[in-house]
């Protein structure tokens, strides 16, 4: 006989039950088609509703658990119920125990542990990394600009960028919208629901703890600060180490990301459904990392010319 495991509302571990038992907690209503479920044979647990046309074969016809009985104990000394009668349904019962769930009221938000775990290495941080470049400095524009404009049309900035007070508060202010705007915005981001900012999301992976778990938005703001600290004290040198820890370590983790307990990995790891999960970078992926690429080289190309520029006219 096939016996099953499921996991209870707390996630516990629960069973074994025979397939019968576990059809009458559904009918009953205490677990649901999103509930995971595990038997003999199977790599990783997974939906119930995987199993609808497997357990529809299953007897169902022994009587219902006693009133106030609770989800943990069906399994509790009861074994196979065939040839026994099948009760009559009523006005209260389910139509049909093994109709499409209206709404999935877990999806997303239970952690599978177990399977195999797919974790984002340069190339895909990299090309995610392109895409919010440009969403935090537009957000930083839509604010830095109007504070310019109106600083100049009160005449806070002179001739010398330098020659007040104010223009030298305007300047650090601008320095610190720079910085809170992405601050801010990882943040709310990676604790989403979504585990992902927008270069992420578009990238296909996610942050998580190393467990797997969502990070807080408490974690996500000193994930991004210590990223920022990194890059500034070492002027620069701690984030090509980021960059080759990426790539050569063995959970593919930046440097804030081994300060912070965080991964970066593929968006279907650690859910039911690690089939999903892609190794390869993608179109998308490819066509951000050019793009990267050449302003990367135009920046490099500018830096040079205004060097040797100066030099050749002297």
């Amino acid at each position: 006989m096939t016996m099953w495991h499921y996991a209870d509302a707390d996630h516990a571990h629960q069973g074994p039950i025979d397939a019968a038992s576990l059809v009458r907690l559904r009918l009953q209503g205490q677990l649901g088609w999103d509930t995971l479920v595990w038997r003999e044979g199977m790599s990783d647990w997974r939906p119930m509703r995987d199993f609808a046309a497997e357990l529809a074969r299953a007897e169902v016809g022994a009587p219902p658990l006693p009133p106030g009985a609770s989800a943990a104990s069906a399994g509790a000394g009861m074994g196979p119920v065939l040839g026994a009668p099948a009760q009559p349904e009523t006005a209260a019962q389910p139509v049909s125990p093994y109709a499409p769930p209206v709404a999935a009221v877990t999806a997303g938000t239970t952690v599978v542990a177990g399977g195999e775990v797919v974790h984002a290495g340069f190339l895909k941080r990299f090309a995610a990394m392109v895409i919010d470049g440009f969403v935090t400095a537009a957000a930083s524009w839509a604010i830095q600009i109007p504070l310019l404009l109106a600083a100049g049309a009160t005449g806070l900035v002179g001739g010398e960028l330098f020659g007040t007070g104010g223009s030298i508060a305007l300047v650090l202010l601008s320095y610190g919208v720079g910085f809170v705007v992405p601050l801010i915005y990882f943040a709310w981001m990676h604790s989403s629901a979504g585990q992902a900012s927008l270069g992420k999301m578009a990238v296909g992976i996610k942050v998580c703890r190393g467990s797997g778990e969502r990070i807080s938005f408490l974690r996500a703001f000193a994930r991004y600060a210590a990223y920022f600290a990194i890059v500034l004290f070492s002027i620069g040198i701690g984030g090509l180490v980021s960059a080759l820890t990426t790539a050569l370590s063995e959970r593919r983790q930046a440097l804030h990301d081994m300060v912070c307990d965080t991964l970066v990995v593929d968006k279907w790891a650690f859910t039911d459904r690690p089939d999903l999960q892609r190794r390869e970078l993608g179109v998308v992926t490819w066509v951000v990392i050019v793009i990267g690429a050449g302003l990367l080289g135009l920046a490099l190309l500018g830096i040079v010319a205004a060097i040797a520029i100066p030099a050749m006219t002297r």
